[in-house]
């Protein structure tokens, strides 16, 4: 081989090796300054508060589990219906119910719903068809207790229905 040849593979060469660890150390770089850029690190801004926070829920969840009140919560493609039973199967009288559907991934279908009495001590709201697939309900009722029910659900929906 020639001395030209060979000078002329080595600069080829160090150009590719340049290259490659060029575009590598670009990348890095473009997605460091965009996970910087898109996200605090922040997961709430007073630590001390919301430990305080959930050993609270924690209490009431607790306090509300020792009752053994049970819900029963009904899907279809026409609405949602709950009512809450106690221990030994008798209605709870509720001055009102709330509803938050969302999905695990993302806030795009999130929806907050009212329902109304709808006799027999269920609430119920005509919403029409949810999207079939996972979901996340939580309830909020006025029970009369010291604070409001809650229940707190993971659900799936085929065809607008609880399966």
């Amino acid at each position: 081989m020639s001395e030209q040849s060979r000078e002329f593979t080595g600069r080829h060469m160090l150009l590719v090796m340049v290259g490659f660890f060029g575009v590598i150390i670009g990348v890095n770089v473009t997605l460091a300054v965009l996970a910087a850029e898109s996200w605090t690190g922040f997961v709430v801004k007073n630590s001390y508060v919301a430990s305080q926070e959930f050993n609270e829920r924690s209490a009431e969840g607790r306090a509300q589990t020792a009752l053994g009140w049970t819900g029963e919560l009904g899907i279809s493609p026409d609405g949602i219906r709950y009512r809450l039973l106690d221990a030994d199967g008798r209605i709870v009288r509720l001055g009102g119910v709330s509803v938050y559907m969302h999905r695990p991934t993302s806030a795009a279908e999130d929806r907050q719903i009212e329902l109304a009495a709808a006799g027999g001590g269920a609430f119920a709201a005509e919403t029409g068809m949810f999207a079939d697939g996972v979901w996340i309900i939580e309830i909020t009722a006025e029970a009369g207790l010291a604070h409001p029910w809650r229940d707190v659900r993971r659900i799936l929906l085929r065809d607008g229905a609880l399966k």
